[in-house]
């Protein structure tokens, strides 16, 4: 092959991607962070509901989010002057006929504090009368300034050698010999290893690559920014989220960002709201809060991307030598994009997961391309 050669490439500018790259440029790694887009972070990454929730998802990704926090909370710089994270309290709320789900939540999540119907609806008043049965606050939680978060990754590659190239879409992938050789929209580029970090479309690489798939499934979710009753200043109130995540509500400048928290599958695309899934979200959100929807100020919709097990895929691929997995975050990636991108960094080097993210719990193992259960 003719083309540039390179270190490690990392296909995917979002924050895995981004994040990835930055740690293992600073590691002394030569790394290219390829991006098909016209900017970083298009897709998932720039349409994240940008909650950080160490009580949010299974036992990996709590591991995941517990061990990012001080990264989160690392001293402002010159780089990044204001703090990541701004203090948000999470409700979790059921009806009565969902007392188990809440239950078991609680369960899962000792640290959540119960409270009464009354207590709930002293902190978001907008709760219908007599629709709470229970809810369980996390006060651990806060919104996460998600596009500092990407820059600081994006500015610290650059800072140690590394480069994004933009409108670089991979269109065939071959190994020749110990090499990983590109094909791609701004050229050809060979490299010694190639991490995946393409989101919905990481399958769809592989497939290029003939890398066996990992049984990635995308999944569509629809969001809405609605303008909250007159007298209400909302910015002080918790985010809110069903216990069975049939909906939440969360404060975002002013406005009332809502969701059905829908989960349809759906191939990789630049994903947008489905009218149904809209008339789904006002009718779910009208049912249990008092909020006249007169009209909607905003809508999107994103992919999240799951494989069976709704845990992250983090390793070298069995049946690729040099193809490297990061990919099936799912909801999760911005909570724990800086530990997940430390353990990335370090598997992809052969090296050990950092010792504070193994103290979590985290294990090599968790993580594999070949785990159990890994497909359906």
């Amino acid at each position: 092959m003719n083309g540039e050669k390179r270190g490690i490439v990392v296909v995917g500018a979002g924050i895995a991607g981004a994040s990835v790259a930055a740690e293992l440029a600073q590691m002394g790694q030569d790394v290219l962070l390829l991006e098909r887009e016209d900017q970083p972070g298009y897709h998932t990454t720039g349409r994240s509901a940008a909650i950080y929730a160490p009580s949010y998802g299974p036992p990996v990704i709590r591991a995941l989010t517990g061990a990012s926090w001080p990264a989160f909370n690392a001293p402002a710089t010159a780089d990044r002057p204001h703090p990541l994270l701004r203090h948000r309290d999470v409700l979790f709320v059921a009806r009565k006929d969902q007392a188990e789900s809440l239950a078991a939540e609680q369960a899962a999540a000792p640290a959540l504090q119960p409270l009464t119907p009354e207590g709930a609806r002293a902190m978001l008043p907008l709760f219908h009368a007599g629709y709470l049965g229970g809810a369980l606050l996390d006060s651990g939680a806060a919104d996460i300034d998600v596009d500092a978060l990407h820059r600081q990754y994006l500015r610290g590659l650059a800072a140690h050698g590394g480069e994004t190239r933009l409108r670089a879409e991979v269109t065939a992938t071959t190994r020749e010999g110990e090499t990983w050789c590109l094909q791609t929209s701004a050229g050809e580029i060979s490299a010694d290893i190639v991490i995946n970090a393409a989101g919905a479309w990481a399958d769809n690489l592989a497939a290029l690559a003939g890398v066996a798939q990992i049984g990635l499934v995308p999944k569509r979710r629809t969001a809405l920014l609605l303008t909250p009753p007159e007298g209400h200043a909302v910015d002080g109130w918790p985010m809110v989220v069903d216990v069975d995540e049939e909906f939440y509500l969360r404060p975002d400048a002013g406005k009332l960002l809502v969701s059905p928290a829908d989960e349809t599958p759906s191939p990789a695309c630049d994903a947008q709201p489905d009218e149904m899934d809209v008339a789904i979200c006002i009718d779910r959100i009208q049912t249990a809060f008092d909020l006249p929807v007169r009209r909607i100020d905003h809508k999107w919709a994103g992919l999240r991307s799951f494989v069976a097990d709704k845990v992250p895929v983090v390793g070298f691929a069995p049946d690729a030598p040099g193809f490297f997995w990061l990919a099936g975050q799912g909801g999760y990636g911005i909570q724990s994009a800086p530990a997940l991108a430390r353990t990335a960094a370090a598997l992809a080097l052969h090296r050990e997961i950092p010792a504070d993210i193994e103290a979590e719990g985290v294990t090599a193992e968790a993580l594999a391309p070949n785990r159990a259960g890994l497909r359906a």
